[in-house]
């Protein structure tokens, strides 16, 4: 297999790179939130609500997050990947004696309620070595217990700064603790079972740990250069839906989330799922306040009113957001595909057990639908006419599919599969072989979706149109491959058109706006640059200009 080099980085050049794009459309819904435990600004994956309690500690009632996980896989939900999120949260720490000093650890999850302990012994430890020792670190279900959830083994770790395994470098590989301070120069004590000499005793963390202060939006939102809070997923792939749920219990989102959230979907080519505001009590309120709503957005998707259900630790129903339920029903279809292109839209039906906290009437519910914000159902309805699901762009999307919310996850899913499924080119030769492979790797994705009936309103000419050539691409520039990609909308005979450009630093797509026949094709406004792309009668591209 040959290899090329960009800046000193050896990329393999398969010789087939030319594999299918893959047709499974990404299900995960992203959490982002306070959690009672478990690591902090780092996305986890978790299948079923029992890997969420043995992760992040289960049901909490300062943590909405908690109920939303739970009921997105009552709802239907497959994957969800959580970012738990805190402010002020305190780590609990583990004093080990080491004569008559101390080496602490401390949790590297803050909060009261990750329960640690740990061990020292000396075992083939030779006897005249004071340096090292063996450190055994365990989480447990709760103080006192012998339910041991997680265990590490640091096996010849020594007090010697010098040392390949001083003690502190050593537990950068733990998920458990870190050294806190000082390392003393004396190792720490062996741990002695009490009242005897047998060391096999432990030492439990103290009871400083702190769940810290309820969140705030900027904690939320966090920091796109350390990667935390939503930033957190930045680099998470198959992401379909992000769901923030409310702050506390009775405090929302604020708007500056919203829209930071929502760029980042648009940026990651996924569906912010937005709650109704607690203050919309009835429907008319709703529809009064979506006129007014000043947050118009394509990747962004609302359903109204909010849900009743269980409350397990309070032993009674309260009302809830909704998003997490709603990421559970929107994750059951199956994929993007066969959502858009299904002859009737599956009702947005909840499962037993949830009630709505505001009753709908059919017209008021085409009433929301016109503004953007769809209407949960707990019964099927008799009527065969029901509003399609939308988006809250709600008539004010650049292209007819960003109203609809099964076109624009089908246009979403299109265009992150081709990102996707093409990053091998950055590592190919730039010659006109390679171009040759890109374009008939996506001209035969796109037959495939047409196989599938997708683009069934139109002819296989209009479907779809392909340009990776060195009319786009310089040959001489290593670290940037373009990709421009057209195809047909599901509605209204309009075209969706992207430009996709891999750079060493990922993938990046912007959407483009074209006319075959007279002007040019414009990056939209909002980026920060526009690029100028003339096409020719014969749909041939003949220049590309950079303003």
């Amino acid at each position: 297999m040959p290899e090329r080099s960009l800046d000193g980085i050896n990329i393999a050049e398969s010789p087939d790179a030319e594999q299918p794009i893959a047709r499974a459309s990404a299900q995960s819904t992203a959490f982002v939130g306070r959690a009672l435990r478990g690591p902090v600004n780092h996305p986890v994956t978790v299948r079923s609500f029992s890997d969420f309690q043995q992760v992040f500690g289960g049901l909490w009632q300062p943590s909405p997050l908690s109920y939303a996980v739970e009921q997105f896989f009552e709802q239907g939900g497959r994957r969800a990947i959580i970012v738990r999120v805190v402010n002020g949260a305190a780590p609990a720490s583990i004093s080990l004696r080491c004569d008559q000093q101390t080496l602490t650890l401390e949790a590297l999850a803050p909060g009261t309620r990750e329960f640690l302990r740990a061990s020292i012994d000396y075992d083939n430890i030779a006897s005249d070595d004071e340096e090292r020792f063996n450190l055994v670190v365990q989480r447990v279900r709760s103080p006192g217990s012998e339910r041991i959830e997680a265990q590490e083994t640091f096996r010849g770790v020594s007090v010697d700064s010098e040392s390949p395994r001083f003690v502190t470098r050593a537990l950068l590989e733990s998920t458990l603790v870190r050294v806190r301070g000082y390392v003393p120069r004396q190792r720490p004590d062996r741990t002695l079972m009490p009242g005897t000499n047998l060391p096999i005793g432990y030492i439990h963390s103290n009871p400083d740990g702190g769940d810290g202060r309820p969140l705030t939006d900027y904690d939320v939102i966090g920091s796109s250069t350390r990667g935390t809070g939503l930033f957190a997923l930045k680099n998470v792939e198959d992401l379909a839906f992000l769901y923030i749920p409310p702050l506390t219990r009775t405090h929302d989102v604020g708007v500056s989330t919203l829209l930071v959230a929502a760029r980042f979907c648009r940026d990651r080519r996924a569906m912010l799922i937005v709650d109704p505001p607690a203050t919309w009590e009835t429907p008319a309120h709703a529809t009064s306040a979506l006129r007014e709503l000043d947050f118009r957005c394509e990747n962004a998707v609302m359903f109204y009113p909010r849900i009743i259900a269980m409350d397990r630790l309070r032993g009674r129903q309260e009302v809830f957001a909704n998003g997490g339920a709603v990421a559970g029903l929107l994750s059951r279809p199956g994929d993007a595909v066969s959502s858009a292109i299904a002859v009737k839209e599956p009702e947005p039906l909840l499962r037993g057990g949830v009630r709505l906290a505001t009753a709908v009437k059919a017209t008021d519910r085409w009433r929301l639908a016109a503004h953007g914000a769809n209407v949960l159902q707990t019964v099927r309805s008799p009527d065969p006419r029901q509003p399609a699901l939308r988006t809250l762009a709600c008539g004010a999307s650049a292209s007819t599919d960003g109203s609809y919310l099964s076109q624009q996850r089908f246009a979403l899913f299109v265009i992150d599969a081709i990102a996707r499924g093409t990053r091998w080119c950055l590592g190919a030769s730039r010659d006109r072989g390679t171009w040759i492979r890109i374009t008939r790797q996506i001209e035969s994705f796109f037959m495939d979706l047409r196989a599938a009936g997708a683009f069934a309103g139109v002819s296989e000419q209009q479907s779809f149109l392909v340009v990776s050539d060195e009319r786009i691409n310089d040959q001489l520039d290593a670290q940037t491959v373009k990709i421009l990609v057209q195809f047909a909308a599901l509605h209204g005979g309009a075209q969706h058109s992207f430009l996709i450009e891999h750079t060493l630093d990922g993938p990046s797509v912007r959407p483009v706006t074209v006319n075959r026949f007279e002007s040019s094709l414009i990056i939209s406004d909002e980026l920060e640059r526009e690029i100028t792309i003339r096409l020719d009668r014969d749909e041939e591209l003949s220049r590309l200009m950079v303003g």
